[in-house]
């Protein structure tokens, strides 16, 4: 089930993002930068501004299944340009289709927003996550500079038939 999250989320997002960081991060920069104190309570305060934003600014959407969270979306529009800002799935969860559910549910939401392009960073190790992107339509922008570590994508949100035929 894919839904809306809530405040009362926050610890079990903050988790989960932390696995699932770890998996890509491990052995590619030192461990205090994705576990250490600071940056667990950069991630805390990040996604608690995240959850509390007003919807028209954009959303996090949770996965669960048996009441337990396996997945978290979250994106944002600022200044025009919208940006998923974080997908995650629990490393236990992978490959269950947690991701592809969460990902449909973005851009069900761009739709019915009428946004009509989507970037994304994605760090340039995650082999995994850049696969994924690529299958939902994701391309690279090679005009676009890196952005330290990151590769920039994008995504042409394009229109869900009418089925009136308009």
């Amino acid at each position: 089930m894919i839904r809306a999250a809530h405040p009362a989320d926050l610890p079990a997002i903050a988790a989960l993002h932390t696995r699932a960081r770890a998996t890509y991060y491990q052995g590619h920069i030192p461990e205090q930068a994705y576990l250490g104190d600071a940056e667990l309570q950069r991630t805390r305060e990040g996604w608690s501004r995240a959850i509390a934003r007003d919807a028209a600014e954009g959303e996090v959407l949770c996965a669960e299944q048996d009441g337990e969270l396996t997945g978290v979306a979250a994106f944002r529009t600022q200044d025009g340009e919208t940006t998923l800002t974080q997908l995650h799935v629990d490393p236990v969860h992978w490959r269950r289709g947690t991701g592809a559910a969460l990902h449909a549910a973005c851009l069900d939401a761009w739709r019915r927003a009428g946004i009509r392009r989507v970037r994304l960073e994605v760090y340039e190790h995650n082999l995994r996550a850049q696969a994924f992107y690529a299958t939902q339509g994701w391309l690279a922008d090679p005009s676009a500079p890196r952005s330290g570590t990151h590769r920039t994508l994008w995504l042409q949100v394009g229109r869900v038939p009418d089925p009136s035929g308009e």
